[in-house]
């Protein structure tokens, strides 16, 4: 991986990329005491699923979202309080909402080769998209330069999917997201794909 990033895509010292727009969540906490980012989560996320545009995936991380503006808001997100680090949307236009030293809450019941609670130690990145459609070549990029980022700041050691942690209760980043490409143009080894590459998977079980 390249040591040169993107001044913009740096972070600051106090978990914020500076290439981001900053929309201030509530929907954090301290991390446990010693915990320290290990890990990046790729999530996707539509509202209402696969509608893109407008500001509900804002509004649902910045706890107002308006449920009663659609059926799915009613039945699925009324009172539900979530976020993830940041979001990065179809023209590629990056938002952080959280620090990236607070633990977000973007994960859920998660398990990372024995490792619950992965809002513990990861960060999470969600997509602006669904398990149905291709990313945009903007998402790539944009993506691409803050996993560089966040590698060179904090001890990443891997990058996973929402599927990956919490196999049959979710299905992001979805068949469509191409790991490949993100590990390709991160330059990040094998290692770091550990559910891309089963033969790296020691590494997290040992």
């Amino acid at each position: 991986m390249s040591a040169t990033l993107p001044e913009s895509f740096v972070v600051d010292a106090q978990g914020w990329v500076t290439a981001a727009r900053r929309l201030a969540s509530p929907n954090f906490e301290a991390r446990p005491e010693g915990a320290v980012p290990t890990l990046i989560v790729v999530h996707n996320i539509s509202l209402p699923p696969g509608t893109f545009g407008g500001t509900a995936i804002s509004d649902l991380f910045l706890n107002r979202l308006d449920c009663d503006a659609h059926p799915y808001y009613d039945t699925h997100l009324r009172g539900v309080r979530v976020s993830a680090h940041f979001l990065v949307h179809r023209d590629g236009t990056l938002e952080q909402y959280v620090s990236c030293d607070e633990r977000a809450w973007h994960a859920g019941l998660s398990n990372f080769f024995g490792r619950e609670r992965c809002n513990d130690f990861s960060i999470g990145i969600e997509l602006e998209g669904a398990d149905t459609t291709p990313f945009e070549p903007a998402q790539y990029v944009t993506l691409v330069a803050l996993v560089r980022a966040l590698a060179a700041h904090y001890p990443i050691a891997a990058v996973a999917g929402h599927s990956d942690i919490a196999p049959g209760r979710k299905t992001d980043p979805g068949p469509h997201f191409d790991w490949f490409r993100l590990q390709r143009e991160t330059g990040l080894a094998d290692r770091y794909f550990p559910y891309l590459h089963p033969e790296a998977r020691s590494r997290h079980t040992s």
